[in-house]
């Protein structure tokens, strides 16, 4: 096991870089890039980071110098001959060779394209500009980067004892947590904190824990390069992304209230079983599912990702029963800002009504809250999106107003679309 005070302690070390690996990114991420490279590989985006908690002054707290050192560190990666083989050669939610010989041979070849840095008061801009197959995988790792360049500047006065009784205590927590779900009859919990994670060590860690202390409850990690080291499954399918920058591409009205559908038709084409969850909440998801295709009834569940998890299920359930379909062989993924009690009070709300399952974040992988004076290591929002796709602005609306993004104009542009009448603002928790 290893000695993370020590580590933190030391953590100049050129043994402990922030991002090791291409692959130290979440598995939805490799599995969009492939679906971007075969079918959208002319777009160009522009991701940019998004920092909701202002409050935070991450260009204080954080060296410019340290900062690019890092980021520079990430452009030099390229995946080892171990990780193409485990890519190429290892079963995903049952299928061999889920990627294909064309895309790994692109992958083994990249580089990540640069980035742009600049100051801007107490925050960093940050943007990454280019085609989207190889901007898109700059999202993870810089979230990464940023938080743990945050947690080592807090960190950075601590002794080595002050050190070892903190990590202690947080170890602490997280058993503490763990053995309150070890009582859940028939609980699957992944590990899906990668990008807002205390750092590498830690959330390798924590998986380590829910491995010891869930066993066959706990169904695996989003972290690729987690899941190959310690030999369990990668987790995920797709994200808000997809969506967002099929919309912005489209180039009226009609195209564009059709665009959620069209991204989930190109998936469709390329995966099936579990990976075939809808993530229906980017542009609202009564509104989505009440328009839905069919053949989307079909699919395997919902991933539920803003605005209140309960409403949300049932939302999903009435809407597979109006599709007759039947809601106990459909699986529901709860994935917005878990945590113990949330996780045990949704199980008890919805597990004899669908098959449920959690992807647990960063209330997993970053909840140090109290620990340290003035609460300096308290978890924060950050984002990296993509903010254009050709030149047009991307929107997101979400179940949550507070998780809005986009221009005003195209927001109220895109609720009219969508359908999007008064929504609840509900507090963003990490």
């Amino acid at each position: 096991m290893v000695d993370i005070a020590t580590r933190v302690y030391n953590h100049k070390w050129k043994i402990d870089p922030i991002v090791r690996s291409l692959i130290d990114t979440d598995f939805y991420k490799l599995l969009m890039c492939q679906s971007v490279f075969r079918n959208k590989p002319q777009t160009d985006v522009v991701f940019s980071l998004i920092n909701r908690s202002n409050h935070v002054p991450l260009a204080k707290l954080i060296d410019e110098g340290e900062l690019r050192e890092q980021l520079d560190h990430i452009r030099s990666l390229s995946l080892s001959r171990g990780e193409s083989t485990w890519l190429r050669g290892n079963t995903f939610y049952g299928k061999r060779q889920m990627f294909r010989p064309d895309f790994m041979e692109w992958f083994e070849n990249l580089r990540l394209p640069p980035y742009h840095l600049e100051r801007k008061g107490d925050q960093y801009e940050l943007t990454f500009e280019g085609k989207w197959h190889e901007v898109m995988l700059w999202e993870i790792p810089a979230l990464a980067v940023l938080m743990e360049l945050r947690s080592r500047a807090v960190l950075n006065g601590m002794r080595r004892f002050e050190l070892q009784v903190l990590y202690a205590r947080a170890m602490t927590r997280v058993w503490e947590k763990i053995a309150q779900l070890r009582n859940i009859e028939g609980l699957g919990i992944a590990d899906f904190g990668t990008r807002r994670r205390h750092s590498f060590l830690w959330q390798d860690w924590c998986v380590q824990a829910m491995i010891e202390g869930l066993g066959p409850s706990f169904t695996g990690t989003s972290n690729c390069l987690i899941a190959m080291r310690r030999e369990v499954e990668a987790i995920g399918t797709n994200a808000h992304e997809l969506p967002m920058v099929y919309s912005a591409l489209a180039e009226d009205d009609a195209a564009l209230a059709q665009a959620p559908y069209d991204v989930l038709s190109d998936w469709h084409e390329e995966h099936d079983g579990n990976l075939r969850i809808i993530l229906p909440d980017t542009y609202g998801t009564k509104g989505f599912l009440d328009r839905a295709p069919d053949w989307l009834a079909g699919w395997t569940g919902i991933r539920i990702d803003s605005g209140d998890p309960a409403t949300g299920a049932e939302i999903a359930i009435d809407w597979w029963k109006s599709r007759s379909e039947d809601p106990t062989q459909k699986r529901i993924i709860f994935s917005d800002g878990l945590d113990v009690d949330k996780i045990r009070e949704l199980h008890a709300q919805f597990a004899d009504q669908t098959n449920v399952s959690f992807g647990w974040g960063t209330l997993l992988t970053n909840d140090f809250r109290g620990l340290v004076p003035n609460d300096a290591l308290a978890p924060f929002s950050l984002v990296c999106k993509a903010v254009s796709a050709n030149g047009k602005p991307t929107v997101k609306l979400s179940d949550n107003p507070e998780k809005a993004m986009g221009p005003t104009d195209q927001i109220e542009r895109y609720k009219r679309v969508f359908g999007v009448g008064a929504q609840k603002a509900i507090e963003v928790i990490v």
